[in-house]
């Protein structure tokens, strides 16, 4: 394998892809390695910002995806640029106002670089310096001032990404799905634009992929970092390697501690506080690897699923599809059809489809529904302005009706709902019980789904 170190990125795209495709050449046997090369000095990656934003922005405009211009070279955090990376400054700019910058304070800060944060009454400034300005003063700093400062901007700016990832919402451009079978199980017109003829259908397509579960020596080699432990599930008998993982700043300044579990099939990003209330317990060697082999002896060779796919025209029906997902993906199937689209899950296929007016629309079950509010991340819309939604009570997860009325009040106690009043309101759950998901269904047959919201909208 051939490694390409990038010294000096440079200011232009064009050169930079010109450069790296003097390595990536045609008919090679591999494709070679590419490590751009920075000091010790913090700072120095405003460089390397620059060059990665101009190169996904090459992309988006030659090849309309993000990460054709970049060829995967730079990773999310590297552009200091992203609407990601301002909100993460201004962050950085009221927890420096506030004094909650450890190792620099605000006057030392305007002094340094020039840049006035506070108003002559002492306020925090509306309009704060811009992201391309504060980077450039980073520049003229000493080499410890630098390195405190970018360490608590870089900080900010991995747990914006990292949240976004999470809840679905980053915006990676296109992306591709790859499975070992992927097959067109039914087709279906949802819209069809009247001046045109183009029309807006509805995939189920069929995925089947190989379960390809981490082994127990790639897991005990995660445990070798010293701050890892071994996990064994005192309810589940489940095992994960405990890792640390970047922690979140809060809007209040206040640090929110994570950790991360690596399992066979998956990597769960957790706060501490939240893991201390589980059934996860720290276990020796022997069980942690006993529980381990038996869960990757449990799993199948293949996983298969059922997801949707909306395609064609969209937007003239932008509006009518649930935001639970903005992002766009790509397939191909075995038969070499190429799909682009957006993704929809049951639940909002089944709102899609009632938006639209479509007859034979699916309805959601009562088990789809309790998941939809249990992931958190979508609003279910019912008749009547009911809306059931997930929020958090007392450190608690549970299941809030809003918008009901006084009138509806003794009718939802009857189906099961619970009231309570807090600071003086009073308030609607659907209990977290057994009983919960059949109290959910008797609630969506008495009003109807009308359709979903996200969290961000």
């Amino acid at each position: 394998m051939r490694v390409h170190y990038l010294l000096e990125a440079g200011w232009r795209a064009d050169a930079a892809i010109q450069g790296l495709g003097r390595s990536n050449r045609t008919n090679q046997a591999q494709p070679p390695l590419f490590r751009p090369v920075t000091s010790d000095v913090r700072a120095e990656k405003r460089f390397l910002s620059t060059i990665a934003r101009r190169l996904d922005t090459l992309g988006a405009i030659t090849k309309g995806q993000r990460q054709t211009g970049g060829q995967g070279l730079f990773r999310a955090g590297d552009n200091l640029e992203s609407v990601y990376a301002r909100a993460a400054l201004r962050q950085f700019y009221g927890l420096l106002f506030a004094g909650k910058v450890e190792g620099c304070s605000l006057g030392a800060f305007e002094n340094a670089t020039g840049l006035k944060l506070s108003d002559a009454d002492g306020s925090l400034r509306e309009e704060l310096p811009a992201i391309r300005t504060f980077l450039n003063r980073l520049l003229a700093l000493t080499i410890s001032m630098q390195n405190t400062l970018f360490a608590a901007f870089e900080d900010l700016l991995n747990g914006r990404i990292e949240g976004a990832i999470a809840s679905g919402a980053y915006d990676a451009g296109l992306e591709t799905i790859a499975a070992d079978s992927l097959t067109v199980t039914e087709r279906r017109t949802v819209y069809v634009h009247g001046p045109s003829g183009a029309q807006t259908r509805v995939f189920s397509i069929a995925k089947r992929g190989r379960n390809r579960p981490l082994c127990l020596d790639e897991a005990l080699e995660r445990a070798d970092d010293p701050k890892a432990k071994l996990l064994v599930n005192g309810q589940s008998g489940r095992a994960a390697v405990q890792i640390p993982a970047p922690h979140i700043t809060l809007d209040d300044g206040d640090v929110e501690r994570r950790v991360r579990l690596i399992r066979p099939m998956e990597r769960i990003a957790m706060s501490c506080e939240a893991l201390q209330g589980t059934q996860w317990l720290e276990s020796d060697h022997a069980s942690f690897a006993s529980a381990w082999e038996s869960e990757i002896a449990q799993l199948p060779e293949f996983a298969t699923s059922t997801f949707h796919v909306v395609t064609g025209l969209l937007l003239p029906i932008w509006k009518r599809i649930p935001a639970e997902s903005m992002r766009v993906y790509r397939l191909q199937t075995d038969e070499g059809e190429r799909v682009i689209g957006r993704l929809l899950s049951p639940a909002a296929l089944s709102a899609l489809l009632a938006n639209l007016g479509q007859e034979g629309a699916p309805e959601l079950s009562s088990g789809d529904a309790w998941g939809v509010l249990m992931d958190g991340k979508t609003f279910i819309n019912l008749a009547d302005g009911l809306q059931p939604r997930r929020v958090r009570v007392m450190n608690d997860f549970r299941i809030e009706l809003c918008g009901f009325t006084d009138g509806m009040v003794a009718r939802l106690k009857a189906m099961g709902l619970i009231s309570e009043i807090i600071s003086w309101k009073l308030r609607m759950f659907v209990p977290m019980s057994a009983d919960g998901p059949a109290i959910l269904d008797a609630l969506m047959r008495r009003h109807p789904l009308t359709g979903l919201a996200s969290r961000a909208a």
